[in-house]
């Protein structure tokens, strides 16, 4: 098993236990966060993949211990160059390693059942999920909710994002286009066999609707399986009440792909 350190950290949810781990990815020391119920029965994988870069979008304590209440053994990188991690986040290029290492981490978890770990991905961690199931084939389902799917439109439509990625990328989408696709699931879901859950606000100012759209379309084009909750009234950040209605289903829904 790739964990080098385990530590005991606090948990928000009583029934849950919480620590941070630095694992191997690659040649660098990431750390991310395990949360897994309060007792000793086995459970199946989950793995949270966030958005935005470095503090922006970091982890969350509580939501992890959401998901492992639901029935999980939850790991959460938080990419490499973070929280005392080395080397630094590159925004879905070379840091996608750290979700394939982290996905081979439960893999070989004791308490995670086998042939039944699930990836999630939110906002960019929506690409980090996509690629995940790209390369780990063996995913039981992936969840994309509010998730990016299309790098060069995220330029195109985040003015705000445009100087970290030309600097992280390395130039514009004009410039490099190899750069943007390369790091664009839609151009590899040939090679997805998961099943993929697609959520997403309507009204998402911070990844638009068109991302759901377009991967939609493609997984339909490529005759995989799909399914997609979409909702007119929201945002990118939906309501609490609906929040935990919609983790309740999503969690409902990936056990029953295991089944299958």
């Amino acid at each position: 098993m790739n964990i080098m350190e385990k530590f005991r950290f606090p948990s928000p949810n009583p029934q849950v236990n919480m620590y941070i781990i630095t694992y191997m990815s690659g040649s660098y020391k990431v750390k991310g966060l395990l949360a897994e119920p309060k007792d000793d029965l086995v459970y199946d994988g989950f793995l949270y993949l966030r958005g935005g870069i470095k503090s922006v979008g970091m982890v969350r304590p509580a939501r992890i211990g959401q998901f492992a209440s639901e029935g999980f053994v939850v790991f959460a990188p938080f990419y490499r160059g973070n929280r005392g991690g080395e080397g630094d986040e590159d925004f879905a290029g070379e840091d996608r390693m750290d979700a394939y290492s982290a996905f081979d981490l439960l893999k070989q978890y004791p308490r995670v059942a086998k042939n039944r770990i699930h990836v999630f991905g939110f906002s960019r961690g929506g690409v980090m999920a996509l690629h995940t199931a790209i390369h780990r084939k063996e995913a039981a389902s992936v969840v994309t909710w509010g998730g990016v799917s299309d790098m060069e439109l995220t330029y195109g439509e985040r003015k705000d994002l445009r100087r970290m990625m030309k600097r992280v990328i390395g130039g514009t989408p004009a410039k490099y286009p190899d750069r943007y696709k390369e790091r664009t699931p839609l151009y590899f879901l040939e090679e997805i066999e998961s099943p993929v859950l697609i959520i997403h606000g309507e009204h998402d100012q911070n990844v638009s609707f068109e991302h759901a759209k377009r991967l939609e379309e493609r997984l339909k084009l490529l005759k995989k399986p799909v399914e997609t909750w979409y909702f007119p009234n929201y945002t990118h950040y939906f309501p609490p009440i609906i929040n935990r209605q919609i983790v309740s289903d999503l969690c409902s829904w990936m056990k029953k792909q295991a089944l299958t």
